[in-house]
């Protein structure tokens, strides 16, 4: 299969699009003044307790106080909070924990005000960024993540990926790591270990204990709240869960953010350095990869297969809701209605797993697909669904169909659901319903071009339209852009992109400055 990553870099946002076999699965924003990512580290101090919840409210900084349940404690809150204290008093002078003594678990059952009072400082790790009007959600068990290993301080056990199959390999990972493990800390082997040798990932543990010191030197004497170790921006977080031999091209459309990327994939995957490219095309770089047409057909409330049926998602407080339809153009007279139903089905299922993927969509959802009266139909359906979501790295649990038909499916939630409005307001008439004539919009531009040529001399211009309006203005022979350089004596660079709608237009100068008319 053959995999993508589009980035597209900004000065306010970063948005990164995963293609497989050219076909949009993934997209992710980041905005550059982001103070939250999930897998930050913070000292935070408990605000409050609340036996009700069975919870905590955490000052880590954030508008809204911090959420931690009494579940995300983890069994070595004990411990955690020993090393935090002691980091903080200077009592605790090494980031080892091989001198430590490992304190008793706390017991699952328990009640938030036993284990934890108000004003403690307490090592926490952001789980959920921040949703709608809450604040993040925490949890103590922290881990550090790399590329084929994570970090668990306070634990001792070595768990390797499920998604490694060979029972032979899985051993192999298994002592190999334990035989290389500090004492009183946990790893968990990721798949991407697999077939590694014991040089390589003993340089990751080294490189994941750097971090770890790093956090406990930040505790000398703090006082909460506090971050004490950044993720990796998002960008580079992709690279190292997703990163792996079908990895076909990796193109950014930033020099600087090129060279990052580069200097990056040196320290991770040498040998692919390669597949960093650097987009200098004058197209948009979602343009130029077909991203921009699947953003606007994949967002918004229904989706269209390519059968003719499709998609309609919904989303309350709740939940998610997906109902399937077949639309008015699947045949039903060649193979019988029940083939042609599970046909529709299976493609629908193909186009949720994708979409719960693109759109991030978790918690709680409901997908009613078309009714099927044979029971093998039902069972195929159920394990197409697992197949296709194979492929998501969130966890999952999927349900079989119930007695009506319809399917439930939990997905974890780490952030807001991705929403992208596809609409587009008419530049024309500004949502009053009347628009100008359409023969007129070459009319317009030559008019404003006139007044730019005049007022701005000596700047290189530069217009920006809808791909259409690039067309007509390109066409034939003399084209209209022709006619303007023998009129004004000047040349016009025309660019399109999707992003415009088809009656908009604007002027810029050669340094991307616009050119305002007015």
């Amino acid at each position: 299969m053959e995999k993508e990553l589009i980035i597209d870099s900004s000065p306010t946002v970063v948005q990164i699009a995963f293609l497989e076999d050219k076909r949009l699965v993934e997209l992710h924003h980041q905005k550059t003044n982001t103070n939250f990512t999930v897998g930050d580290i913070f000292l935070g101090r408990v605000k409050r307790t609340m036996p009700g919840l069975n919870a905590a409210f955490v000052d880590t900084g954030y508008k809204k106080d911090s959420f931690l349940h009494y579940t995300d404690l983890g069994p070595k809150l004990k411990s955690l909070l020993k090393f935090t204290k002691g980091s903080i008093n200077g009592s605790q002078q090494n980031h080892r924990l091989d001198q430590m003594r490992i304190e008793p678990d706390i017991i699952k059952t328990g009640k938030i005000d036993q284990v934890l009072n108000k004003k403690d400082a307490i090592l926490v790790q952001i789980l959920k960024e921040p949703i709608s009007t809450k604040g993040p959600r925490l949890s103590c068990e922290i881990t550090i993540p790399g590329r084929y290993l994570v970090l668990a301080p306070f634990q001792n056990v070595v768990n390797v990926s499920k998604k490694v199959s060979n029972s032979e390999e899985r051993k192999r990972l298994q002592a190999l790591v334990e035989s290389i493990r500090p004492k009183n800390f946990g790893l968990i082997v990721r798949t991407a270990a697999e077939g590694k040798k014991v040089a390589d990932l003993h340089e990751e543990i080294m490189s994941l204990m750097a971090k770890w010191k790093q956090v406990h030197q930040q505790l000398k004497n703090a006082s909460p709240p506090r971050k004490l170790l950044s993720e990796l921006d998002k960008t580079s977080s992709i690279l190292r869960d997703l990163l792996n031999d079908s990895f076909n091209k990796i193109v950014v459309n930033d020099e600087e953010m090129y060279l990052n990327i580069r200097s990056y994939m040196q320290s991770i995957a040498p040998k692919k350095v390669n597949l960093v490219q650097w987009h200098k095309g004058r197209r948009p770089i979602f343009d130029e990869y077909n991203v921009t047409r699947q953003i606007k057909t994949s967002f918004g409330k229904t989706v269209t297969m390519k059968s003719g049926a499709y998609l309609v998602i919904e989303h309350t407080e709740a939940m998610h809701v997906i109902d399937v339809n077949s639309g008015q153009k699947i045949p039903t007279n060649t193979d019988g209605v029940d083939q042609s139903t599970l046909r529709v089905n299976n493609e629908a299922a193909a186009e949720i797993a994708r979409q719960l993927r693109l759109r991030d969509i978790g918690g709680l959802i409901i997908v009613d697909f078309i009714d099927m009266k044979n029971p093998d139909h039902k069972k195929e359906l159920v394990a197409n669904m697992r197949e296709f979501m194979k492929k998501d790295r969130a966890q999952h649990t999927i349900l079989s169909l119930s007695r009506f038909g319809l399917m439930q499916i939990t997905r974890q939630r780490t952030g807001p659901v991705m929403k992208i409005d596809t609409s587009e307001r008419c530049p024309s008439c500004n949502g009053s319903g009347k628009v100008q004539s359409s023969l007129i919009i070459t009319d317009e531009i030559e008019r404003d071009l006139e007044f730019i040529v005049q007022s701005h001399p000596k700047t290189k211009i530069n217009l920006r339209v809808h791909p259409y309006v690039e067309a007509y203005l390109k066409k034939g022979f003399p084209s209209k852009r022709l006619n303007w350089w023998l009129k004004y004596g000047r040349k016009v660079k025309i660019q399109s992109s999707y992003d415009f709608p088809l009656m908009g237009y604007k002027f810029f100068a050669e340094n991307n400055d616009e050119i305002r008319l007015n």
